[in-house]
């Protein structure tokens, strides 16, 4: 009797366990494929640009693909190692913009730009060596913070940890009961066996609560990479246009919102990148702050 109990509930925990694992497994390389799917997308829209312009399209797209990796590894692969892994791809591709933004200018402009870019990754790798604090505890979720000051949370992994720790509680507790007296063994094993059967339905609603977690960050991914390839399409746009080809402005999309900054020679140019981002589809709202030149 004792025996089969035994059998049974380590069948249980063992099955519980195995469901959580692929569900990682699986979330993980559907976020994965999604973002290298919107950075080719995203990278192929910048072919449209000309010189410098079309080298910082491709590195935002690189900056969107990362963020997006990294969301996906806080989501699956919740282990610290893999995290801080992520982290400094990310910050590697956030550099590597900067200083492509720092080839627009020149003498000591640009070596000043330069310089804070190789400062900025240095800070957020310097965060990471530092040891942040990125462990969990079960039902817990706990934030880090990376150099550029983003909050990184790890959403708890405990299901397994519970599952495993009752499967061992079972076979202790059930042993102990025998040696003790013959005729609880079966009382023992019931109601461990209840405990077990609870232990395996809150990993199952973990793992859910997970899944839903999941396609928010997925989601959250998404806008981020339309965002890039709006962006991209302004300047294309801008880039065709007869009005507006020759225009110093730097253009930026947050959740469909286009912000255009910079100098123009006169208002009509203005209103004409205003015009051209408004007719970009996917965007919202256009916010100027072009300003005309004296």
């Amino acid at each position: 009797m004792k025996k089969i109990v035994l059998l049974t509930l380590a069948t249980a925990a063992s099955a519980s366990f195995a469901f959580a694992q692929n569900m990682d497994t699986a979330g993980y390389k559907q976020a994965h494929n999604k973002a290298e799917s919107d950075y080719k997308a995203a990278k192929k829209a910048c072919k449209s640009l000309k010189d410098n312009a079309q080298d910082i399209c491709e590195e935002e797209a690189k900056v969107a693909r990362a963020k997006a990796e990294r969301d996906a590894v806080a989501q699956y692969k919740n282990t610290p190692r893999e995290l801080e892994k992520a982290n400094r791809k990310l910050a590697d591709a956030e550099y590597e913009l900067a200083d492509e933004r720092c080839d627009e200018l020149s003498g000591d402009s640009k070596d000043s730009c330069e310089n804070q870019a190789r400062t900025a990754k240095a800070n957020a790798l310097a965060s990471l060596g530092a040891g942040t604090t990125m462990g969990t505890t079960a039902g817990t979720s706990v934030a880090g913070t990376t150099g550029d000051g983003r909050t990184a949370v790890l959403v708890p992994n405990a299901d397994r940890n519970t599952v495993a720790n009752n499967a061992a509680d079972v076979r202790d507790r059930t042993a102990a009961a025998a040696d003790r007296m013959g005729d609880r063994t079966a009382a023992a094993a019931d109601r461990l066996g209840d405990k077990t059967a609870a232990a395996a339905a809150t990993a199952k609603e973990k793992t859910s609560n997970l899944a839903g977690t999941a396609q928010d960050k997925t989601a959250d991914a998404s806008v981020a990479m339309s965002d890039t390839m709006i962006t991209a399409k302004v300047k294309a746009d801008m880039a065709a246009d007869k009005t507006a080809k020759a225009m110093d402005v730097h253009v930026e999309t947050q959740k469909g919102v286009v912000m255009l900054s910079g100098f123009v020679a006169s208002k009509a140019e203005a209103d004409r990148a205003v015009e051209l981002a408004r007719g970009v589809k996917g965007v919202t709202d256009v916010k100027s702050s072009i300003q005309v030149k004296k």
